[in-house]
């Protein structure tokens, strides 16, 4: 959808021809349109009524001056690189991206190739869950690290895919990674004690552990509003499920140590069934 410029805008950076970046009253504007940046320079002006395809508005404070690092920092075709991908990500969700974006995924993208053009090993433990937890996201950190691979000549592998889609995920969500990461990290470390209560090695790959750790996402969010969930059959699970009931309490006792939440008896239940699918595994 073209956006039409409503008053003149000033040139601070030209990043490539169709790039640049503009202070407008005190906000940093990321203009994109095909040849906007041609011939352009520092202080030339873009006039009112101008049209282009997507204006990205940075105004909070410490992003504005956090941006200006990151701008001094890298070249500009990297930069331009990395905006033109997260202007796809905007155009497949359809949906505004929180401004922290702009700097907290750059500078991330950033560090992560210099590391990798020096050999350094990225690890991700959390590979499979942020895979399992955000299909949409990981498909769209592909794009993106196949872009910035491709311009930086490095093999961007699929841990550091996760840690993309950690900020995709958290452009979606109000720009709150801190939380994303939290929850993520307690999917696995749940994973871990299921593991060990059962004596069993969990196949990450497998469909009952997609869904536990989307069930684990969604009770989370569930115990975080306060949300209640019925559960008609409890009792009958708690009964018939003892061992896998008494782990669910174990699990939901995690929860509620990190979250510094109350867990309900009905989410114990619902817990108890994913827990003996993995016990039938043993079987």
């Amino acid at each position: 959808m073209m956006v039409i410029l409503n008053k003149n805008e000033v040139v601070s950076k030209v990043f490539n021809n169709n790039i640049v970046l503009v202070n407008s009253s005190g906000k940093e504007k990321i203009l994109f349109a095909k040849g906007i940046g041609f011939g352009k320079k520092p202080g030339v002006i873009i006039p009112k009524g101008t049209e282009v395809d997507k204006v990205f508005t940075i105004e909070n404070k410490q992003n504005i001056e956090n941006l200006n690092n990151i701008v001094k920092k890298i070249n500009d075709d990297f930069f331009a690189v990395c905006e033109e991908a997260i202007y796809e990500i905007s155009k497949q969700l359809d949906d505004e991206l929180n401004e922290h974006i702009h700097v907290g995924l750059i500078d991330h993208l950033y560090f992560s190739v210099e590391r990798l053009k020096n050999k350094e090993v990225i690890e991700n433990p959390f590979l499979v869950e942020t895979e399992t937890l955000y299909p949409k996201e990981f498909t769209l950190a592909r794009i993106v690290a196949q872009r910035v691979g491709e311009y930086s000549k490095v093999k961007i592998p699929d841990g550091e895919v996760a840690f993309i889609a950690l900020h995709i995920h958290s452009a979606l969500n109000d720009g709150k990674i801190s939380n994303t990461i939290k929850n993520t990290f307690l999917s696995s470390t749940i994973a871990e004690h299921v593991e060990y209560r059962l004596g069993i090695k969990i196949d990450k790959k497998s469909l009952d552990y997609a869904r536990f750790c989307t069930h684990i996402k969604f009770a989370i969010q569930r115990i975080m509003d306060n949300s209640c969930v019925h559960n008609d059959l409890s009792k009958v699970i708690k009964n018939t499920y003892k061992d896998s009931y008494s782990i669910a309490e174990e699990v939901c006792e995690i929860i509620e140590s990190e979250l510094d939440v109350k867990v309900k008896s009905d989410e114990v239940a619902f817990l108890t069934i994913h827990i003996e699918r993995f016990k039938g595994t043993t079987e």
